[in-house]
């Protein structure tokens, strides 16, 4: 019986994710990934800090498993009832099973002219507009925008975020959170620009390199041509199909309310998905994922899972240690004795353990405050039980 031939278009983080766990699933399928760009899989969320200079040779590729992996090929068209791809040099592909792992394309409407950064490509862009510019305007204060900025103000550039929302990072922090990492950045040579920020706006026009880091959309074109449903992205339910035989996974995808742009998501979806199509779990359903994002750039570095923002604080106990002068601040709050969600800002020492206790339910103890001091090989009681 020959291999059923999956197709993957996308050769991004959800792409090279699906292909690693089909391979370790060891089922019978022939993976292809189909990447626009020029370069294997990598790691995008690491696009900041080769800007920053920390990676010579571009972002660390990521491993594909055993699928074959062609680059630089577009996906032009897909036919979904004839199970067929066209390619951008007018070749047909054919296969068994479609993966529409697309991801997502960057907002430009907020800065005309500006750069973005999505890409190895973009990154090289901006890195060699960099080494003649004299001052820098990051829009956008997200966490793209703060890695950003921090990336071109390692550089030496003189560098303005304007972000137009109330703190920094603000889908993701409370005030304070967004407060300890304006201190930070202040520190590194980063003017932060908000909303509520009197006099003096900075535009644009104020710099010779401006770098717009607005958000992202889905990229759904090819799904949307395809005669495949789409809202905000391409629609999926719980077993990740869009159709028979078709599924999408990662930014692209929407699924029921859930955020896209995170990469634990399109972790969790593709990890799902390999289930089923390798047979190994063919009843493997995504019911969504519990929000987590984190980010390490240097003395810029914050971890948020869960209910954390200053809304979430209601009918709830909230524990709080911060150090204005370092730009640290640690954040937990709780339902009881159960941990709904934390921040970190500037010291991720304890994000291990609170991250398992989070996701396990565990009770905290008689002592949740230690959680945010205690160093990691510190565990909870039930986890030293035999």
């Amino acid at each position: 019986m020959r291999s059923r031939r999956i197709a993957v278009v996308g050769a991004g983080m959800a792409a090279a994710r699906l292909a690693q766990q089909l391979q370790a699933h060891a089922g019978r399928t022939e993976t292809v990934l189909y990447g626009a760009e020029p370069e294997p899989p990598y790691n995008r969320a690491l696009l900041a800090d080769v800007l920053a200079g920390r990676y010579r040779s571009g972002a660390p590729a990521l491993p594909a498993g055993g699928a074959r992996v062609r680059t630089g090929t577009e996906v032009v068209a897909v036919d979904v009832r004839d199970r067929a791809l066209t390619l951008a040099d007018g070749s047909r592909e054919t296969y068994d099973e479609l993966v529409l792992a697309t991801g997502a394309e960057p907002v430009r409407a907020c800065a005309e002219g500006a750069y973005t950064l999505r890409s190895l490509a973009d990154a090289a862009r901006i890195s060699r507009h960099a080494d003649t510019a004299t001052r820098a305007v990051v829009i956008g204060g997200g966490v793209l925008g703060v890695g950003t900025a921090r990336a071109l103000a390692a550089r030496g550039l003189p560098v303005h975020l304007v972000h137009k929302g109330p703190h920094l990072i603000d889908r993701h922090l409370d005030s304070q959170a967004g407060n300890a990492l304006h201190t930070t950045l202040a520190r590194l040579g980063v003017t932060v620009h908000l909303a509520s920020t009197p006099g003096g706006a900075i535009t644009p026009t104020s710099a010779d390199l401006v770098v717009a880091t607005c958000g992202v959309r889905p990229r759904t074109a090819l799904a949307r041509a395809a005669g495949l449903p789409v809202r905000h992205g391409i629609l999926v339910d719980d077993s990740l199909a869009c159709a028979p035989h078709t599924y999408a996974i990662g930014d692209c995808a929407e699924h029921r309310t859930a955020p896209y742009a995170l990469a634990t998501n399109a972790w969790a979806q593709a990890d799902v998905l390999a289930a089923r199509l390798s047979g190994a779990d063919p009843g493997a359903r995504y019911t969504g994922s519990r929000p987590m994002t984190r980010l390490t750039a240097g003395l810029v570095e914050y971890a948020a899972f869960g209910a954390c923002g200053d809304a979430a604080e209601e009918g709830a106990d909230v524990l709080r240690i911060g150090d204005a002068t370092r730009g640290a601040y640690k954040k937990l709050v709780l339902r009881g004795d159960r941990i709904v969600g934390a921040i970190l800002v500037g010291d991720l020492a304890t994000a291990g353990t609170l991250t398992r206790a989070y996701l396990t339910g565990r009770p905290v103890g008689p002592d949740p405050l230690s959680l945010l001091t205690a160093p990691l090989s510190v565990r909870l009681p039930e986890e030293s039980r035999p």
